[in-house]
């Protein structure tokens, strides 16, 4: 009753359910790696973004090369900002509007340099391409507690004077002509003196896994759906081509036979026509 999945059709339907739900197992798969990376985020910022601040002694290697799992450790510095080192760093938006980011030098007691990242500043409406101001930080020694974020990459687009394109920490230090920490920035928390006004703080990051591990379960389901339609496709074949025989067979039964002609019976000769056989071939 089956023996049409064999048939170059069927096979076909097959082959191509299979490579439907290898699609579905890998994007389903897809997903849940983009699950486990956003939950190793969501363990970070709840790991370190509001944890006791570190001394820079201890955070100093991290601002040379950041491990990953640091990220948004709390950092506290001694130092003075480098008013003139600052820049704006452009297309940087938050909740939806578009704006800047304030980035400053630090130069630390200790003699080395890092850049604080002060918060966010609206696109302004005076001039173009630029914020309608930039507020300055406080003046003299300062301690300033920062989040550990990486150096970001470099982009190919380019800023007008006075602006970055990205936090390209190693770009920016040429700019300076001064040594910096290349391997991280501090993102702003506190600082004392506190001034006003300041940049817009920076919103804690969402904690939220999102929607992949049911996307994904969606995926697996599809790619399982797949043969469960294929199943059903071939058993109403099946069912189909069972009842187109059974429909043929009544045909055939009810169709009346034509009945054989009964056979001659042998007519035995009398025996007046056997005297007359005997003398015809006597001559007579």
């Amino acid at each position: 009753m089956y023996r049409f999945l064999f048939s170059s059709k069927w096979l076909g339907y097959f082959v191509l359910a299979v490579i439907f739900a290898a699609g579905c197992v890998f994007l389903g798969r897809w997903q849940m790696d983009r699950r486990a990376e956003t939950l190793a985020e969501i363990n970070r910022v709840v790991s370190n973004y509001s944890a006791t601040p570190l001394p820079f002694s201890a955070a100093k290697a991290e601002f040379q090369a950041l491990d990953p799992e640091r990220e948004w450790t709390q950092v506290e510095l001694r130092g003075s900002y480098d008013v003139a080192g600052q820049r704006v760093v452009r297309n940087r938006p938050l909740n939806g509007q578009p704006g800047y980011e304030v980035v400053v030098p630090f130069r630390l007691t200790s003699g080395e340099a890092v850049v604080v990242d002060r918060g966010w500043l609206p696109i302004g409406n005076k001039t173009p391409g630029h914020p309608d101001s930039i507020p300055a930080p406080p003046a003299g020694e300062v301690t300033v507690v920062a989040r550990l974020k990486a150096s970001e990459q470099k982009l190919d687009r380019g800023a007008v004077d006075g602006q970055l394109a990205s936090i390209d920490l190693p770009s920016y230090a040429v700019e300076l002509g001064y040594p910096i920490m290349t391997g991280a920035y501090g993102q702003l928390a506190t600082e004392s003196p506190a001034v006003q006004p300041m940049p817009a703080p920076f919103p804690k990051p969402a904690t939220d896994e999102g929607t992949h591990l049911s996307y994904s379960l969606q995926w697996f389901a599809f790619g399982v759906l797949m043969f469960v339609g294929f199943g059903y496709a071939a058993r109403q074949q099946a069912r189909n081509a069972r009842i187109d025989a059974e429909d043929e067979d009544e045909e055939i039964s009810a169709t009346p036979r034509r009945k054989a002609p009964a056979p001659r019976k042998s007519k035995r000769p009398t025996a007046e026509e056997e005297e007359d056989a005997i003398l015809d071939a006597q001559g007579y």
